[in-house]
């Protein structure tokens, strides 16, 4: 087991993960940064025992994943497998599929995920999902993510909560963080920085988010890992995730 609840999340390395081979250049480089675990996401074709391999070999746990919902949907068992394959606990989807984006796909979609997903959570997985900004657009006064809240199973629908994101669409990650608490396992940290009017992705502690509070939030929750992601970097992504790590160990994180 990692010493350290601090992981990558590959997304932020995807041009660098298209093969096999890339996956292990990557994960050696990561290695190298100091992380012992990842978020396996937007990876190249790979068959699950190599990527578990290749994992193993170079000394990083694949603790999440981002997996698809029309998988979870149409082949879950298979999802299930890889899984185990890697000794991943936490499946979640990065976003929401693009035809529930509206007031009655909200609702459906917590009611039609918190079947899909049942068998993940039968298997001894868990189930989350990640947001971006547009879920706290507001329907007849409640925000998409009340909705997902609200009308899903807690039994089987967690959260993802994305720092940035929420901070992009006008809410406060604190005040998600504690609602969210008792529905959490892992978390996204990540942080926003201005150049002039445009809200930019910034190392975790290079930009205006206030990472004490946040972070104590995380901690109350009982968040299991915090997965450091940057969508797009301004400079090189393995320098990026290399300082978001060092400034939240600086914070006290370990």
């Amino acid at each position: 087991m990692p010493a350290s609840a601090i992981g990558a999340q590959l997304y932020t390395l995807r041009d660098f993960t298209k093969t096999p081979d890339d996956i292990r250049q990557t994960f050696v480089k990561v290695r190298g940064l100091g992380y012992e675990a990842v978020q396996a996401s937007a990876l190249g074709p790979i068959e699950p025992a190599e990527l578990a391999a290749i994992g193993k070999d170079e000394g990083l746990k694949i603790v999440a994943t981002h997996t698809s919902y029309q998988r979870i949907c149409d082949e879950v068992q298979a999802v299930i497998d890889e899984h185990h394959t890697w000794g991943c606990r936490h499946v979640a989807i990065g976003g929401l599929p693009q035809e529930y984006r509206n007031r009655e796909g909200f609702s459906r979609f917590a009611a039609e995920s918190s079947v899909a997903a049942r068998p993940l959570i039968d298997a001894g997985l868990t189930f989350s999902y990640h947001n971006h900004s547009f879920e706290l657009e507001r329907f007849d006064g409640r925000t998409g993510l009340e909705i997902l809240c609200e009308e899903s199973d807690p039994d089987v629908f967690s959260f993802e909560i994305d720092t940035y994101w929420i901070q992009h669409g006008g809410g406060n990650p604190v005040t998600w963080l504690e609602r969210l608490r008792e529905r959490m396992h892992i978390v996204h940290l990540k942080d926003m920085a201005m150049d002039g009017s445009k809200q930019l992705y910034a190392e975790v502690g290079e930009g205006n988010l206030e990472w004490e509070p946040i972070i104590a939030a995380c901690k109350k929750a009982g968040v299991e890992w915090y997965l450091i992601e940057q969508d797009t970097c301004q400079t090189d992504p393995f320098d990026c995730l290399g300082l978001s790590l060092r400034n939240l160990r600086a914070m006290g994180l370990t």
